[in-house]
């Protein structure tokens, strides 16, 4: 596979890769999803969201040890075949393209929701296709303009964020008339308690915190494209507890500490209420131009991330050949105009969306990213099994807290999987995945074929 990863264009810095992350992970799930969080758990989301990121880092540093040892194109989708058999790659690469289109779908619809508040007297339809096709041509320039545009759309996102946090701090500590300073941070448990929801509740909110840290997987894909993956990698996957912590648990510990977490959860996205309480009066259109920056770098990223898996599928021969045209700018703009395409869907979903939705949604890729990250974790773990001592010794970029770390996870996930079975909105989920892992089977069996690759035949199946 050495040849797959040529034929890319290394232009992807530890900067790019470390926003393509978080653009990839911060988007609807955190600034629309946390309040159906909030309001399954109370205050107790927030341990939900440190357990669910623990998990994350586990996963993300075993894709990590993979990777920076066999920095490939297709990434888990090709360690899947080497360790566990060309259909456990073919399942978890088409398994992931299907979790980065399902959520595309969402936040392009989003996006022509969020740009009605401006132009209500546009039809939806305009607004979806035009950033369908605006997304698709920054994915066809050079990997390093992406990247550039990846950067600068993370940035607003981050930068907003920690605006909040600080303000939010602000008006904890000095009131400004917003805020009993006396109560202090009591409103974390003074409703109902921490588990104010008890411990149904606090299960059931793990369907909705996986989904937010979907998409983090990325880093692996753009290992292909990185100009040093061996130190670029493991930078960006180190700073993932930083992320959790900082974008996701503080964030809401302090919208939490400030409003009453009951009328957080009814009132929509948790984030409107910051901006009101620091008294800027166009709350709704500076929260507006966050949301439409954060739905962009989604969907940038994940066109992204799912077209590079269908490049890497296509040099295994376990996804049609013409996916691995390459442009001249080192781009497989194939896989790209095929993203674009199936995102036209998107127009159609503006006529055909329920109440529930985004529940929904969010269950179907939270069943589609748990399967990949089981996956992952799966190669990682047959792969040390086949290591020497020596071959164990020689990783540059090691996991920590083998092997119980992993078993742990491997047990959480599943769990996470029984989660969906317990809501009427979240256990469609487990029946489209099922159908789908199904036809994946039978799509394997009919048009791949079985034989094992060279690579794949060799008895150093390992990832070094």
């Amino acid at each position: 596979m050495k040849d797959t990863a040529a034929a890319l264009t290394r232009g992807l810095t530890t900067r790019h890769i470390r926003f393509i992350a978080l653009g990839s992970a911060i988007g609807t799930g955190l600034f629309y999803g946390s309040a159906e969080a909030i309001n399954r758990a109370g205050p107790s989301v927030l341990l939900a969201y440190l357990i669910g990121g623990a998990a994350v880092y586990i996963v993300l540093r075993a894709l990590g040890e993979m990777t920076v040892s066999n920095p490939v194109a297709g990434s888990f989708g090709e360690y899947a075949s080497r360790h566990l058999g060309p259909r456990a790659g073919f399942m978890t690469g088409w398994t992931y393209t299907f979790e980065m289109i399902v959520v595309c779908l969402a936040d392009v619809t989003a996006f022509g929701v969020y740009m009605g508040f401006w132009f209500p007297d546009v039809p939806r339809w305009i607004w979806v296709l035009s950033i369908v096709f605006f997304i698709g041509a920054i994915n066809l320039l050079n990997v390093k303009v992406f990247g550039e545009v990846e950067f600068w759309l993370s940035l607003v996102k981050v930068v907003a964020i920690i605006a909040m946090i600080v303000g939010g701090a602000a008006i904890l500590i000095f009131g400004f008339g917003l805020h009993d300073t006396s109560t202090g941070v009591s409103n974390l448990w003074s409703d109902g308690g921490f588990f104010a929801t008890g411990l149904g509740g606090f299960i059931s909110c793990f369907a909705i915190v996986m989904f937010a840290f979907g998409g983090t997987e990325i880093i692996g894909i753009t290992a292909a494209e990185a100009q040093d993956p061996e130190r670029t990698i493991p930078r960006a996957i180190n700073t993932v507890p930083v992320r959790i912590i900082l974008f996701y648990v503080l964030t809401l510990a302090v919208i939490m500490a400030i409003n009453p977490w009951q009328s957080i959860g009814s009132e929509g996205s948790p984030f409107v209420q910051i901006f009101q309480g620091l008294g800027i009066g166009p709350a709704a259109a500076v929260l507006n131009v966050v949301v439409i920056t954060a739905a962009l770098s989604a969907i940038n990223s994940d066109v992204f991330g799912a077209g590079r898996m269908m490049f890497g599928m296509a040099q295994r021969g376990q996804a049609p050949a013409a996916m691995k045209q390459v442009s001249r700018n080192g781009v497989p703009w194939m896989t790209v105009l095929i993203m674009t395409v199936t995102l036209l869907i998107g127009v159609l979903l503006n006529y055909l969306i329920p109440d529930r939705v985004f529940l929904v949604i969010a269950s179907i890729a939270t069943f589609a990213t748990v399967f990949v990250w089981l996956m992952i974790l799966a190669s990682h773990y047959r792969s040390r099994q086949r290591m020497d001592p020596a071959e164990v010794a020689a990783l540059k970029f090691p996991v920590p807290f083998w092997p119980y770390g992993q078993l742990i996870v491997i047990g959480f996930l599943v769990f996470v999987m029984a989660v969906l079975a317990f809501d009427a909105d979240t256990r469609v989920a487990l029946i489209v995945g099922a159908v789908w892992l199904v036809l994946l089977a039978l799509a394997f069996r009919r048009w791949v074929r079985p034989e094992l690759t060279p690579t794949e035949s060799v008895p150093a199946d390992r990832t070094s």
